[in-house]
């Protein structure tokens, strides 16, 4: 296996800049491993495809506006990604640009609302030790924007922080939206539900590693960076007991059941996350054993990534290569804030 064999080609005017209009209205791509059948629908034709008995999976972890705009003491713009929190003050952050935010130096966000100080410097991130009058977390609310990836192109607008967020997220904590959940509304869910399909929710907050490139030729030599999860006990004997297919909203969903499959075999307890928490550094490529997962949404996703990797574990590499390519050929919109793949 070599990094090469999970590349394609993708025009750039076919990267999603916006959502979709409706939630649901973005379009569905449905790919049939048994006989590599390809369907072409619209989101909210989801519901179609589920039965009842069957067990749709969803990460409800929420975004935080994690990306801060400020200025040096010393002078001079700053852009800060506060990553994760290392202890009451102090969180791991991506400083852009880097150079010149030394051990000492003093940074400053909104109207001097919130400072912080460099604490720390570990390869190419920063610790940053805040001061703020009052509570962090409602600060980043006010002054941060929503995460949005690389890719795209443009300033956030206002309904950003509305759209690149699950209608079911309720959980603080990451940088990145789960975008395969991103198309559902209220009403699919309820008629998913309609259906005798049973709803269940884990949390995996996604970490700025799930834009990590993958830079190894080799691709089993990628180090996956650790992400926090957490699974209730309840919806862990469902998941056990199940008697239909489960389905994994998002790559994220996924590693976070396949983790948990792996704590212990999926028909007995699982005492090392009887708390219902863990973090999970799972890097699933070919050839990979599924054990929690039967079904597979998913948006689509970069060349060379994990995330690619992951999907063609699921469904084989030349199939998947296959159907990326039907998709650009049927013009679907890609990547986070683009359309979507469930996988049967």
């Amino acid at each position: 296996m070599k990094l090469i064999d999970f590349d394609y080609n993708l025009p750039k005017e076919l990267i999603a800049q916006y959502p979709s209009e409706k939630r649901d209205g973005s379009r569905l791509l449905v790919l049939h491993r048994d006989n590599g059948r390809i369907e072409h629908r619209i989101f909210k034709d989801i519901v179609e495809y589920l039965r009842k008995d069957d067990t749709l999976v969803l990460n409800n972890t929420k975004v935080v506006p994690a990306r801060l705009y400020g200025k040096k003491e010393s002078g001079g713009k700053v852009e800060a990604l506060v990553l994760n929190k290392k202890e009451d003050s102090e969180y791991e952050v991506l400083l852009k640009p880097a150079r010149g935010c030394n051990v000492g130096n003093k940074l400053i966000f909104g109207n001097g609302e919130l400072k912080a100080e460099v604490a720390g410097i570990e390869n190419s991130r920063r610790s940053l030790r805040f001061e703020c009058n009052g509570d962090f977390e409602a600060l980043l609310e006010k002054l941060g924007e929503m995460p949005l990836p690389p890719y795209i192109k443009r300033k956030n607008v206002s309904s950003d922080k509305e759209r690149y967020q699950t209608v079911y997220a309720a959980k603080k904590g990451a940088v990145a939206a789960p975008t395969a959940g991103l198309h559902f509304t209220r009403d699919v869910l309820s008629r998913i539900a309609e259906k005798s399909v049973d709803i269940e929710y884990v949390t995996l907050h996604v970490g700025y590693g799930t834009f990590k490139p993958v830079k190894c030729e080799d691709p089993t030599n990628h180090k996956m960076e650790k992400e926090y999860f957490e699974i209730s006990a309840e919806t862990f004997e469902k998941l056990k007991n199940k008697k239909g297919r489960t389905i994994a909203v998002g790559t994220t969903t996924c590693r976070a059941l396949e983790t948990l499959s792996k704590a212990k075999p999926w028909t007995s307890g699982c005492p090392r996350l009887s708390l219902g928490q863990g973090w999970t550094d799972l890097f699933i490529y070919p050839p990979y054993k599924f054990k929690a997962v039967d079904a597979l949404l998913t948006n689509f996703h970069l060349p060379r990534t994990t995330l690619l990797m992951l999907v063609s574990a699921f469904c084989g590499r030349e199939l998947l290569l296959k159907a990326y390519e039907e998709a650009v050929k049927e013009k679907y919109r890609f990547y986070s804030y683009g359309d979507a793949m469930l996988i049967l």
